[in-house]
């Protein structure tokens, strides 16, 4: 069965046909084509930045890292300094 221009399949979100994009890939029931799925992906990547920025500006600073541990641990000052380092980069 050949389809009529008029019956294109198009994109469900901008409405765009498929001679308008370079793919249109097929849900069930739906097709989203390659221009939404670039600008899922920019919202995706922009969230996940936003969320490890926030998570980073929650951290202490690794001299904060050190008070505390100087609290608890007696002497061992370059492993205190460098657990606190390591921790802070991860």
């Amino acid at each position: 069965m050949i389809r009529r221009p008029e019956e294109f399949l198009r994109c469900s979100f901008c409405g765009k046909s498929q001679n308008e994009v370079k793919k249109l890939i097929a849900g069930p029931s739906v097709y989203i084509c390659n221009e939404c799925i670039d600008i899922c992906n920019e919202i995706i990547n922009d969230d996940e930045q936003a969320e490890t920025a926030n998570v980073r500006s929650a951290l202490p600073k690794p001299q904060e890292i050190k008070n505390f541990l100087d609290e608890y641990v007696i002497g061992q000052e370059e492993t205190k300094k460098r657990l606190s380092v390591a921790v802070y980069q991860h």
